[in-house]
């Protein structure tokens, strides 16, 4: 069996949130799903559970585009927390957008690891997750 690792997919399209996960399970692999429709919840739930790893999510696909607080706010408001967590997370920001001025915007986040477009392919997704079991060890 695969080792386990806990993706969280912070994005209000709920067809997105769900062709996602049944993805990551058509792969095979063992994982938990967290999933937020806006960023706010997403940073509370992190900050709540800063110095809990076994909570916390490995991998974070982040949307740009959502209510109440967007990717690019939430992206703000983890840069304090950042430095507080107890494990690494990769931050993934995966968006329609193909303005290249979100592209840059993004990529200029220390903790964002790259800039996805969608729709998300399966072969993507298993790459990304595979770079993050790796780091785990």
């Amino acid at each position: 069996m695969e080792p386990s690792f806990h993706l969280c997919i912070i994005d209000d399209d709920e067809i997105y949130r769900f062709v996602t996960i049944q993805s990551v399970k058509f792969l095979g692999m063992e994982h938990k799903s967290s999933v937020f429709s806006n960023g706010e919840d997403a940073l509370s739930f992190i900050s709540e559970n800063l110095d809990k790893p076994a909570v916390l999510p490995d991998i974070i696909l982040l949307d740009i585009d959502m209510p109440i607080m967007d990717g690019f706010q939430f992206l703000e408001g983890y840069r304090p927390v950042a430095p507080q967590i107890v494990k690494p997370i990769d931050i993934y920001m995966v968006s329609s957008s193909v303005d290249p001025e979100d592209i840059k915007r993004a990529k200029a986040y220390p903790t964002v690891v790259n800039y996805i477009s969608k729709p998300l392919n399966s072969d993507v997704l298993k790459g990304i997750i595979e770079k993050a079991l790796l780091n785990q060890n």
